[in-house]
């Protein structure tokens, strides 16, 4: 297996510190090429950046994650927009809208402040879609119990186009995302055989709609299923895909065609 990509990796987190120069060693050893690091909020980004001018076959990626919304400034777009300029940056994100309430002690069941965050998720991922359209980056999107919205607001900016990452929608939705100019991210949670509508998604979609990711540390696959996850395992949710997909290609040539919708996404590949 040849060329594999990490569309989705938060590799710059903490609990990689202790191992990630050995998982690197390991995924050269698979043949992993690159893997695209996601920024969650604008604290983060000189950290990820830095591990990324270390490292090669790490790209990075930089965003304002809607479930870090509280931390988030009005100054942290500027920003966004000056790393815009340096091109090192590869994808914004992870950018998106998440609708998933998750309640807490401290939430008490504010349904005031829920619609406040939601705007204000609303706010940052319509001003990221802006920057990455002005600056013709692909997009990494979060998007959970919200793909209507996230849908509609994509149809107002079509110069954007990207990853809808860890896919969970419909099919009809998906068939939308891709007449957008999208693909949609293959993970861990696929390789559950309770996941049955995500896993007939596979063949009910074409090959070209699909890549590779493992959003480490979490999304294990059901093969490191209560372990933190890692980019070593991208070989492993391959082989999950070779084996949903059914098809009268070989695997390698599923494999080259995943690699051709990756690189579609992220033309520095070619480089």
């Amino acid at each position: 297996m040849s060329r594999l990509v990490d569309t989705h990796c938060h590799l710059d987190f903490s609990v990689f510190d202790a191992d990630r120069l050995a998982i690197l060693q390991h995924c050269r050893q698979q043949h992993i090429q690159n893997i695209v690091i996601p920024g969650v909020s604008a604290g983060g980004w000189p950290s990820l950046l830095s591990l990324c001018q270390q490292h090669s076959m790490l790209l990075p990626a930089a965003g304002l994650h809607p479930c870090f919304v509280h931390q988030h400034q009005a100054e942290d777009l500027v920003l966004l927009e000056q790393l815009c300029t340096t091109d090192s940056l590869v994808a914004i994100g992870e950018i998106g809208l998440d609708f998933l309430h998750r309640r807490t002690s401290a939430d008490n069941d504010n349904n005031d402040q829920r619609a406040m965050d939601k705007e204000s998720q609303r706010h940052y991922f319509s001003a990221q879609l802006d920057i990455a359209g002005q600056y013709h980056l692909p997009v990494l999107i979060h998007a959970l119990k919200a793909h209507f919205e996230v849908l509609a607001l994509l149809k107002q900016k079509r110069d954007v186009q990207g990853v809808i990452h860890a896919y969970s929608g419909s099919y009809e939705q998906a068939v939308e995302y891709l007449d957008l100019g999208f693909k949609l991210g293959f993970g861990g949670a696929y390789s559950y055989p309770r996941a049955s509508r995500l896993r007939s998604l596979v063949t009910r979609l074409p090959l070209q709609a699909w890549v590779l990711e493992t959003d480490a540390p979490d999304m294990s696959p059901l093969s490191h299923s209560g372990e933190r996850n890692s980019p070593e395992y991208l070989s492993e949710i391959a082989r999950v895909f070779l084996s949903l997909y059914d098809s009268h290609l070989s695997a390698k040539q599923i494999m080259e065609q995943l690699y051709k919708n990756t690189r579609n996404v992220f033309p520095v590949l070619e480089l």
